[in-house]
């Protein structure tokens, strides 16, 4: 596979461990990951200097998820480019069926199903499971930027990540509408699964900068870049949230599961 897989990471240096180890237990090699760290303080640096990466990126301050992630995709540039959280863990032939199901449905942007929360769970037990018995399933038109798969045609034809560090988060929105207004179909699949457990990164530069966990990063008036109007705005929320309503309706009724589970008190939700 001609792939490559990129991280940002801002701290949290035990979670970007877990990831790697995850990467590195199920086969994948690390020459072909590249990291952007965001100018952490606690002992991520060493901890990357120590993994034989493809590429190592240092950046002096914080310069959001936009910068980081654009520096990764064209430091080690692919045929398909995974950009994805550091706060995850990969489950076997992940990549492989993400690619695979890409191609089998002729797309160029594809997500991963996710379980989210506390790893109490057996996840490598879980993940073969779910992506043998979910194999056949996607949400067509929907993805998220916990993780995505990306093919090079999308850089030429779309363009690359808003590198606008005050964007706080929001640069995954203005990619998502670029893709809608280019028409580029995208899906999650059931074919590839992954744990998150749950924006780590986000959660501690919230508390860095004295904020909730409800409050959001990105200043109020990013929305005003999508180029919609209120209205509109309101409208294409309702409809995505009654389409994930029927996504989740159908996959439960036909497969006791969805392709977005959430852990809560040592259980399974389903969304």
């Amino acid at each position: 596979m001609d792939y490559a897989i990129t991280f940002a990471c801002y701290n949290q240096v035990a979670y970007t461990r877990q990831c790697v180890d995850s990467l590195v237990r199920h086969g994948y090699d690390l020459g072909r990951v590249v990291a952007v760290d965001n100018g952490s303080s606690d002992e991520t640096r060493d901890y990357l200097a120590s993994l034989p990466l493809g590429g190592r990126i240092l950046n002096r301050q914080n310069l959001g998820c936009g910068v980081a992630w654009n520096q990764g995709v064209l430091a080690f540039q692919s045929e398909w480019s995974v950009v994805m959280n550091n706060d995850v863990l990969v489950s076997a032939r992940w990549l492989e069926n993400l690619i695979g199901a890409a191609q089998a449905r002729g797309l160029k942007v594809v997500s991963p199903a996710l379980v989210e929360g506390p790893l109490d769970y057996d996840f490598e037990a879980f993940a073969p499971d779910a992506s043998a018995r979910m194999k056949d399933v996607a949400r067509v038109g929907a993805r998220h930027a916990v993780c995505l798969l990306v093919h090079r045609s999308i850089w030429a034809q779309v363009g690359y990540f808003q590198a606008q560090p005050s964007l706080w988060g929001y640069e995954d929105t203005l990619f998502f509408n670029a893709l809608d207004q280019a028409r580029v179909g995208s899906a999650i699949v059931g074919a590839s699964w992954l744990h998150h457990y749950g924006s780590m990164t986000v959660s501690a530069i919230k508390q860095e900068l004295g904020l909730s966990q409800k409050q959001g990063l990105g200043a109020r008036n990013n929305h005003r870049l999508l180029g919609k109007s209120f209205v509109r705005r309101k409208w294409d929320k309702m409809q995505r949230k009654a389409q994930e309503r029927r996504w989740r309706a159908e996959e439960l009724a036909q497969y006791g599961m969805t392709l977005h589970g959430e852990r809560r008190d040592g259980q399974f939700a389903w969304r």
